[in-house]
């Protein structure tokens, strides 16, 4: 289409009512930020009109729709044009026969044996992209199989659309290879297969250096043959180790040329890390060998230039917690290469002031002070799966880390240390898996207020706010579709699994150990026992440029038993916030239908379930400025009966009655390093009220300080 209307957003033409509202006639700032911001006017051309007729018509041709007729009309009323295209299709064409021309014979035992494969399929619609498709996969394929210089230009189609029944025949040919003979003469020859010969990686290559200096940089380099690999560099003590660079390479001399080893070669380089500038080239030998497949070499080149190892870097940064917003410091130390073997080590020390925002506590700060220590290896620390195969299909990756925290609260101050050893592999472009099998957190809680330890006492959350050690397994896998190179719908998937405490009450059981207090105990502290899961999916469905929905469903449950009367407070589900129910404060919802007059008792509303859906319209409005109108809907629940809150049980008669559901709408600010949020939530279903009063909008309760709240956050919600 040659022509399109002025976009909309919610109906409205907004973008062309800020270009209308510049004078035209005036050239200052404000009119012409105006004009850039807005979209012109678009005029109707008849001229544009034909041409779209006619792309419309080309277009449903290629298609298979070689009888189709397109015509197209006008219509005029108070200044606007409606332009209507009426398409009669017909009946589409289909493929009865495919055959193959080779000019090259050569190529015809290959390419027949992988005819199964074709896309071009008797009683199949014809349509050019199909033919086009059939083009790069047979590149693709033949690239796999050693034709380094074989590419989809040499293919070409013929179609005889005269066999009658509306039916086509498709000829597939394939040219021969072009070899330069002069600057303006070509000769034929059949395709070269080629073999990989050589294979040379260039160690801590600067590429401004040999750009500068030509051949006298390479000839002053040494080497040295690691694993059939020659590795070269200005010493032979480079950055990193060689069988780092062997086990993320898979362009192997004797091998044929695969531009699939190319592809995983690049890919694996960079997930390390630590190449900055990571370049493959590929030189035709000019010895031929003599040999039963009369096959041609390759030699490659592995330009590989590292990054700067050590960084120092010091960070003032806005947070979100959860809908608490504050302000840390950092400071930064990371080291890439730290034992020459793609070790990536990160050491934090981090100070941050946040502003509470629960109902209960008003608005009060919390103090943290912490360090944090990781490591990152490119292997798996386990003998059996660090075989260089396993390394090469997966990608795996260990991570070993510790922290120590000291959080300082209105209500009281803990510390939490933890130390968490764990793997992470690819499963494929579009998913990930990590397993945690040793995380242990140690929470300790003091200088608890006497208020806050007299609205506990002696209820099912005191158990929450106890001293507690979680030694915890857990899996966590990632699904996501996204294609960072354009925007297109896809799809968040992640699920999350874990357990804690179960082989430690198994040994304790064994040994028949003493059970002070009824529970077992890990270092002097009571440990937890619990399983917990819960998963979250997302959909985003772009429109337009301009226009998207996202759509999310989470749920998740966590069950403590055993040892255990209650989850910790850390492992506990809550609602409310810039990322969950945005017409609730943090911590504010639920569980269930509970509500306390005083709104005082018991802080920090949790619970052990959660439900949650959102959907969310975002639109772009201008310069750095978006829109969102959303819909959020949910709820936490205890799933023990021992909660005395009233309502707080999860029931299966009765939670879809005590679903919250709150609206509003959002300004978002898109400075590309960061995105600030405001939404404006609105209560329009509360379940802490008597069950006919549930819907608030129109009540006589419906006030600005209960059902309004102002939510402000940093990036999107999800």
């Amino acid at each position: 289409m040659r022509q399109h209307p002025n976009k909309k957003i919610l109906g409205v033409r907004f973008h062309l009512g800020l270009y209308n509202l510049s004078n035209l006639e005036k050239d200052n700032w404000f009119h012409n930020w105006l004009r850039k911001i807005g979209e012109p006017p678009v005029i109707y051309e008849p001229r544009l009109r034909e041409l779209s007729r006619d792309q419309l018509k080309q277009y449903i041709r290629n298609k298979g729709y070689f009888n189709a007729e397109v015509t197209d009309m006008a219509t005029f009323r108070k200044q606007k044009a409606t332009v209507s295209y009426h398409i009669h299709a017909g009946d589409p064409y289909t493929l009865r026969e495919l055959h193959y021309k080779f000019e090259d014979p050569t190529l015809e035992e290959v390419v027949l044996a992988d005819s199964a494969r074709t896309l071009l399929k008797p009683g199949v619609r014809y349509e050019q992209d199909l033919l086009q498709e059939e083009r790069q996969r047979l590149e693709t394929f033949l690239k796999n199989r050693g034709y380094f210089n074989f590419s989809k230009e040499y293919i070409y189609f013929e179609v005889d659309s005269t066999v009658g029944n509306r039916q086509v025949d498709v000829f597939l040919g394939i040219k021969p290879y072009q070899v330069r003979v002069t600057p303006t003469r070509f000769s034929t020859e059949p395709h070269r297969k080629y073999r990989i010969n050589q294979v040379n990686v260039f160690m801590d290559y600067d590429p401004v250096q040999a750009l500068a200096e030509g051949n006298s940089y390479f000839s002053d380099l040494d080497t040295m043959v690691y694993r059939g690999i020659s590795f070269t560099g200005k010493d032979l003590d480079f950055t990193v180790r060689p069988r780092v660079v062997t086990r993320s390479n898979y362009i192997m001399e004797g091998n044929r040329y695969r531009v699939e080893d190319v592809d995983k070669t690049y890919e694996h380089l960079s997930s390390l890390r630590i190449f900055k500038g990571i370049n493959i080239q590929f030189f035709e030998d000019p010895y031929r060998p003599v040999g039963p497949d009369d096959e041609y070499l390759l030699n490659c080149q592995i330009q590989l230039t590292p990054m700067t190892r050590q960084s120092y870097t010091m960070e003032v940064e806005g947070t979100n917690s959860s809908g608490n917003l504050g302000v840390a410091g950092n400071f930064i130390y990371q080291h890439k290469n730290l034992f020459r073997g793609a070790e990536i080590f990160g050491l934090k020390f981090k100070g941050a002031i946040e502003t509470l925002t629960e109902n209960e506590s008003g608005l009060k700060n919390t103090l943290e002070l912490g360090v944090e220590a990781n490591l990152q290896l490119p292997v798996f620390l386990l003998p059996f799966l660090n075989k260089e195969s396993f390394v090469k299909k997966y990608d795996p990756k260990t991570r070993i880390s510790m922290a120590y925290n000291f959080q300082r609260r209105p209500d009281y101050t803990r510390t939490i240390a933890n130390a968490s050893f764990g793997y992470r592999w690819d499963g494929n472009r579009f998913n990930s898996h990590t397993v945690n099998p040793f995380e242990l957190y140690a929470v300790r809680i003091f200088n608890i207020s006497p208020d806050f330890m007299d609205r506990i006492k002696g209820t099912y959350l005191e158990y929450s706010y106890k001293n507690v050690m979680i030694p915890e397994f857990t899996y966590n896998f990632v699904y996501n579709n996204q294609n960072i190179k354009r925007k297109t719908d896809f799809i968040f998937f992640r699920f999350n699994a874990g357990m804690a405490g179960n082989l430690l009450t198994g040994f304790h059981k064994l040994a028949d150990t003493p059970k002070p207090n009824g529970a077992y105990r890990l270092f002097g502290m009571e440990y937890a026992q619990y399983v917990k899961s819960d998963f979250d999916l997302s959909f985003h469905q772009v429109l337009n440029e301009s226009n998207e929905f996202v759509y999310r469903l989470f749920g998740g449950i966590g069950y403590p038993y055993g040892n255990s009367r209650a989850l910790p407070f850390e492992k506990k589900y809550f609602s409310g916030g810039a990322n969950s129910l945005r017409a609730w404060h943090v911590r504010s919802l639920g569980p269930g239908s509970y509500y306390d007059e005083a709104n005082l008792r018991y802080p920090n509303l949790t619970g052990d379930i959660k439900m949650e859906a959102n959907v969310e319209y975002r639109f772009k409005l201008f310069w750095v400025m978006e829109g969102a109108l959303f819909l959020d809907a949910g709820n936490v629940w205890d799933i023990s009966a021992r909660d005395e809150r009233t309502g707080a049980e999860f029931k299966w008669d009765r939670f879809y009655r005590e679903i919250a559901i709150g609206t509003g709408l959002g300004f978002r600010f898109d400075f590309s390093f960061v995105l600030f949020r405001l939404d404006l939530g609105m209560k329009v279903r509360d379940p802490k009220e008597p069950e006919h009063l549930r819907w608030v909008i129109g009540t006589e309760r419906w006030t600005l300080k209960d059902d309004f709240t102002l939510q402000i956050g940093i990036g999107y919600p999800f």
